[in-house]
């Protein structure tokens, strides 16, 4: 490790204008390819064009890093935790995400191909403008997650818990939204053509057109 300034990295605005947490220690052109983690712990870490393709980490926790240009193409993730982290340039085609937490992670310029994530709470995740065409959420907890401008054509996002969160400008035409909390959703305030609901989300969003819907006598 060699010490870093502590200063954050130039990303897309945090919700509420929240700066990136600084860093204290810098880790730089590391090859972690194939990698075994295994609960281990990191904080206030700069990580710097890291290759964590392939790596397996188990409940291992990052706290407040930084991750830029690193790539977790393939890497799968159990139990872990990335808690008020930033990723800035990463790519995540085909990584897997089981049960973890990324509370606060904010997400810049990234790629999400193939991604996939199952269970785990992503509350207060920063998407901004990201492309998650490719990607797969299921039962995620994703309640006040900043999706402002997401473009999820196409993209698996079910059963998620969707409370509170910004969706404004998102294109979600096409999405498999089954079972996803859409009660805070405003339908005039994003695309969902074609996109594959259930009767009780058709009700939610004829809600939030401001319809009512009654019995013919």
């Amino acid at each position: 490790m060699q010490p870093a300034d502590c200063h954050p990295a130039p990303i897309a605005d945090r919700k509420y204008g929240a700066a990136a947490p600084p860093t204290d220690t810098e880790i730089t052109y590391e090859d972690w390819g194939g990698r075994e983690l295994s609960a281990e712990t990191h904080s206030k870490v700069a990580f710097v064009e890291i290759d964590l393709s392939e790596l397996t980490n188990t409940g291992s926790s990052f706290h407040e890093c930084t991750f830029r240009e690193c790539r977790f193409n393939a890497s799968t993730h159990r139990d872990a935790a990335f808690l008020n982290c930033t990723f800035t340039l990463c790519n995540f085609f085909d990584a897997t995400f089981d049960a973890c937490k990324l509370v606060g992670s904010m997400f810049d310029r990234c790629k999400f191909d193939l991604l996939k994530a199952t269970g785990g709470d992503w509350s207060f995740v920063g998407l901004p403008g990201a492309d998650l065409s490719g990607a797969s959420f299921n039962v995620v907890r994703m309640r006040e997650a900043d999706m402002t401008g997401v473009r999820g054509h196409g993209a698996s996002l079910r059963r998620l818990d969707l409370g509170g969160a910004w969706l404004h400008k998102s294109d979600l035409s096409g999405a498999d939204l089954r079972g996803s909390d859409l009660s805070d959703v405003d339908p005039t305030a994003l695309e969902l053509k074609g996109a594959i609901i259930d009767a009780e989300q058709a009700m939610q969003l004829v809600t939030g057109l401001g319809l009512d819907v009654r019995p013919i006598d």
